[in-house]
């Protein structure tokens, strides 16, 4: 299995990447998500990678943070997901996000995703809540990407809600607080306090 690749970005062009590893030249699928990341050609890339073997060919498949990776291997998982709806799904939306909509059964969001209909979502929901509901706690949802540092306001919020489920809060009701009250001048500290003064309203 290969896991990860660090070599140079030689091509990019949604969905595929070829990346140059000391003369060897993999072509890699990667959400868009991904793509957003990238630096530009010529330059330094490390992704994370799944390899998926079929009778007629051997795709491998590029992510930016193991987050992104994890989600992709719980998708295909999900009976009637494969690979290429599972990297629909991510290029459609981010991990947190998508996570908060299984957590919160937000079938109206989800259904918003392309090649996503009222059945599968509802699908994805039932299948999925057990699988990412102790995300936040395996650091999964809080590890930033590996080729662009993430903003300082999501690290803050981050944080603050890893701490509230530190606390004994739920996933989905750590992040319904802190996204309630989070601003960018506020510190981590400051929104874990505002929204503890918030759930106890």
């Amino acid at each position: 299995m290969i896991g990860q690749l660090r070599g140079k970005l030689v091509q990019k062009q949604p969905p595929y990447l070829l990346i140059d590893v000391q003369g060897v030249g993999y072509e890699i699928e990667a959400p868009m998500t991904t793509f957003y990341s990238l630096p530009a050609t010529g330059e330094e890339i490390h992704l994370y990678t799944h390899l998926v073997v079929r009778e007629d060919a051997h795709l491998l498949f590029g992510f930016a943070s193991l987050r992104e990776r994890k989600l992709f291997r719980t998708l295909i998982k999900i009976s009637g997901i494969g690979a290429k709806m599972a990297l629909t799904i991510l290029s459609g939306i981010e991990t947190d996000d998508f996570a908060r909509c299984i957590l919160e059964s937000d079938t109206v969001r989800l259904t918003r995703l392309p090649g996503v209909g009222k059945k599968t979502a509802e699908r994805l929901i039932v299948e999925m809540r057990d699988r990412i509901k102790d995300w936040d706690r395996e650091g999964v949802i809080s590890e930033t990407t590996l080729n662009v540092p993430a903003g300082k306001r999501s690290n803050q919020v981050t944080d603050a809600i890893s701490a509230l489920i530190a606390l004994g809060y739920k996933p989905q009701e750590a992040s319904r607080y802190v996204h309630a009250v989070a601003t960018d001048a506020m510190g981590s500290e400051e929104i874990i306090r505002a929204a503890l003064k918030a759930s106890v309203k």
